[in-house]
């Protein structure tokens, strides 16, 4: 844990009791803060209550005595509305941060000579924190991993000199983060998402943008318009900027291109990285996740061989490209995170015979998006609220059947791309392009539906479960 001594003897109000609540909570008692602490669910502050934390009802509590709100980053700072404690602060004139602003702060305060790598975009943020730390580790370091990615921040070993850390940052963390000082920022990409609490995607991009822009080296992904729009901005200004991409040759900075990776600068472009075959790293996005990777170890002084080393040992991450199982000439694949189209473009432009699981509780932006890759689907398999809608947007282009359910529609795939005669690889994929909430809790329990099913197939014919 990183006890946060920032606001020693003062007193804080902490909302929000979750995981990341709790810890917070914890960590700032072990620093000598005051706290209160509430929720609206009073289930978990009877929790926090017998887990030793001091509660209180913050609806009645004299907000004079506080120095800080520290809000759960799930809990909303400004859409749809502020939920009541951010008024109840604002009135009363208490700054209102998160977790990771409190580490930020501990870290500049106790060892600013840690290393501290912060990643955030739409998609790809948590295979390349995973990867980054696995690279780091590769290296030799006592590399620390949190944020959004599941272990909360302040969980984390205390900052201490050579002790890098990779923080994966949601949009929720950064705009409760106001002074995060990253020695390497990364911004992968920006689409629309998370609308909802933010109003606009002006408003999201410059939330994602402030983590870029206060951080001594900026990695941005320039593989969309907006993305490539703020490195030129920052660059502009006099910050120190690397570009990468997944797909587009560059004139200087990382990208990648054929199944490896290249650095170009000063007119020459050098091949630091050899990434064919490894299934983790499979397709364009994963080349810009490897290139975000890249230029961060670069930015804290690894040697290129010994990042390029690590790159094959990298397993990957559940529910993100996850291959499951393969099965005579068949590939399982669970990407189950693809929430949304443009994170389910990114596996349907990896795979060229695809017998597609997609549907759950729709988006605003629908499938509409993805008509460029129908000629890469043999046949969809609808699930849940959207079979409907998708339905229509599919149309003639791609033979489709509404399945309903994970398990009807993988062994509907399976058994129609075990039939599949045409050569090569098939893969059954399911990324869904779509939220899970309307059969499972959350985009987990859906992947492990999916990988349940496929297993329940029967053993694959090496009897390999694969990452």
């Amino acid at each position: 844990m990183v006890p946060v001594t920032s606001f020693q003897e003062q007193g804080v109000a902490v909302f929000g009791l979750g995981g990341s609540g709790l810890v917070t909570a914890r960590a700032l008692v072990a620093g000598g803060a005051r706290v209160v602490a509430w929720d609206d669910a009073p289930a978990r502050v009877e929790a926090a209550r017998e887990a030793g934390i001091p509660v209180g009802d913050l609806k009645t509590a004299d907000w004079s005595a506080f120095a800080a709100l520290v809000l759960a980053p799930g809990v909303p700072l400004t859409h749809p509305e502020p939920h009541w404690t951010v008024v109840r602060a604002r009135d009363a004139g208490v700054g209102i941060i998160g977790d990771v602003e409190l580490f930020a702060r501990e870290r500049r305060a106790q060892c600013p000579a840690a290393p501290l790598i912060a990643i955030t975009g739409t998609n790809g943020k948590s295979t390349t924190t995973a990867l980054v730390a696995h690279l780091l580790r590769h290296a030799g370091l006592d590399a620390q991993m949190g944020g959004n990615i599941g272990v909360p921040v302040l969980e984390l070993a205390p900052p201490q000199t050579g002790r890098p850390y990779v923080v994966e940052c949601s949009s929720y963390q950064i705009d409760l983060a106001p002074t995060l000082d990253a020695d390497v920022g990364v911004l992968l990409n920006l689409a629309p998402d998370h609308l909802d609490r933010h109003g606009t995607m002006d408003n999201y991009a410059a939330i994602k943008t402030r983590l870029v822009a206060q951080g001594r080296t900026a990695v941005i992904g320039v593989d969309d318009a907006r993305c490539a729009a703020i490195a030129d901005a920052l660059e502009a200004d006099g910050h120190t900027v690397v570009r990468i991409s997944g797909h587009t040759r560059l004139e200087k900075g990382v990208f990648g291109h054929d199944g490896a990776l290249y650095a170009a600068q000063g007119g020459k472009t050098v091949k630091v990285a050899d990434l064919a075959g490894i299934d983790t790293l499979r397709g364009d996005h994963n080349a810009q996740n490897a290139a975000a990777a890249f230029a961060s170890l670069r930015a804290l002084g690894i040697a290129p061989d010994v990042i390029a080393a690590g790159f094959a040992t990298f397993s990957g991450l559940a529910h993100r490209m996850e291959l499951v199982t393969k099965r005579e000439h068949v590939l399982f694949v669970n990407d189950s995170k693809a929430t949304n189209a443009d994170a389910a473009a990114r596996a349907l432009s990896s795979f060229d015979r695809i017998y597609w699981i997609l549907g759950g509780k729709a988006k605003s932006d629908g499938i509409g998006d993805l008509t460029g890759y129908f000629s890469r689907i043999k046949r969809a398999y609808l699930i849940g609220e959207a079979a409907e809608a998708f339905a229509r947007t599919l149309g003639d282009a791609v033979p489709h059947v509404t399945s309903t359910t994970i398990a009807r529609a993988v062994a509907q795939a399976a058994s129609d791309a075990a039939a599949d005669s045409s050569g090569g690889e098939a893969v059954v994929l399911l990324s869904p392009a779509c939220a899970s909430f309307d059969q499972f809790a959350n985009f987990e329990k859906r992947g492990d539906a999916f990988r349940a099913a496929v297993m329940a197939l029967g053993e694959s014919n090496d009897g390999k479960e694969v990452a």
